[in-house]
């Protein structure tokens, strides 16, 4: 009982003494429950809503009000023509438009209505936003002149078929070639350290440092495996048609792949065993990218602190250019910005790679 004591007590003493082990022991229980606490909702906030209104009378301002002083909405954009709507919509700069008659009027004689068109790249999300916009529009009939009741009609756009498939596509790419690409290269890479080869390796003839990106390569291969296997899934089984330029799709998931590849070489250089790597590239890293880079979860949703901490997700940006170019159709102008990101941090990741592994070589 004295010796099961004494390997408890000194099997203690080697976890307090790790502070790495610590943070994940107490430090990611407090971070997750507090994502998953605040960014898992399926409440519709801050829904960006242009407005599209002929003639702006009485009736048509106080429902626009209505609208915008609602939690669930906010009204950016006052539009006067169709074209401005189609723009906004592929420029992904609103969810939600509210098309108003010429004369509300007319509305009582059954000629016309107010139609309400919805991004449906994500069929759940359009559905509850068109159906919250529905629910603030009949409210405020009890404040304007309308005796006969506000009719509403609704447009899906990009999706009107409202399959699933659209949504979780982009969404799963992102996470495959991120699970294959980080973890993966994180850990090949650490297993040498443990095994004592990488040791060999770097008294080679060869630049250290290609070593190491030597041993991403196949990686690579493997994720543009991946990529080409599930834009062939996604066409011929699932029936998700790629919309855009499909040069345009591959280039920014190379981009991706890079990326991500950066970020396990990263983590490699950070970690001295197969399980920290694991640790940290599958519970820090994956799980702020399912709950933060919008793949299940709205990020508008979400308090300005977690929306700011999004920005420095990868997968967010590529989901976002997946979800242009393969199911909304866009040209490549539309997501240039996206892409610039992401190259940035491919540059940052592997300059700040290099320069952490240059300095455990010295």
């Amino acid at each position: 009982m004295k010796q099961f004591l004494a390997f408890v007590i000194k099997e203690f003493h080697h976890i307090l003494r790790d502070r790495r082990t610590m943070l994940i022991l107490i430090g990611m229980p407090i971070v997750q429950i507090i994502l998953f606490g605040f960014a898992i909702s399926t409440e519709v906030k801050n829904v960006k809503t242009a407005v599209l209104a002929p003639s702006v009378d009485s009736d048509t301002r106080r429902i626009i009000d209505h609208l915008d002083a609602s939690e669930y909405f906010e009204v950016r954009y006052r539009v006067y023509s169709m074209k401005e709507v189609e723009e906004l919509f592929l420029r992904n700069r609103i969810d939600l438009a509210v098309i108003f008659p010429s004369d509300m009027n007319r509305m009582r004689f059954d000629s016309e209505s107010i139609q309400l068109i919805a991004d449906a790249t994500d069929p759940n999300q359009a559905i509850t936003r068109s159906s919250y916009a529905q629910g603030v529009i009949a409210s405020a009939q009890s404040v304007i002149r309308q005796s006969g009741g506000l009719k509403l009609s609704t447009k899906l756009l990009y999706n009107p078929q409202m399959k699933s498939a659209y949504n979780f596509v982009p969404g799963v790419m992102g996470l495959i070639l991120m699970l294959i690409c980080a973890m993966m290269t994180s850990i090949s890479i650490v297993r040498e350290k443990e095994t004592g080869t990488m040791e060999v390796l770097l008294v080679s003839p060869m630049n250290p440092l290609f070593v190491i990106l030597s041993k991403a390569v196949p990686y690579f291969v493997l994720s543009v495996v991946n990529l080409t296997t599930i834009l062939l899934l996604s066409v011929f089984v699932l029936h998700v048609p790629v919309a855009g330029n499909l040069g345009a799709l591959l280039g920014v998931s190379l981009l991706f792949i890079f990326v991500s590849l950066a970020l396990g070489l990263l983590i490699s250089c950070i970690v001295r065993t197969q399980v920290a790597a694991m640790l940290l590239s599958g519970m820090v890293m994956m799980i702020p990218t399912i709950v933060l880079s919008g793949i299940i979860f709205p990020i508008e949703s979400m308090p300005a602190i977690l929306q700011a901490i999004s920005c420095l997700i990868p997968a967010r940006w590529y989901v976002d250019i997946v979800r242009k170019l393969m199911i909304e159709g866009v040209p490549f102008g539309y997501v240039w910005q996206e892409t610039c990101i992401l190259l940035a941090m491919g540059i940052a990741l592997t300059v700040l790679t290099a320069r952490k592994f240059n300095n455990r070589l010295d």
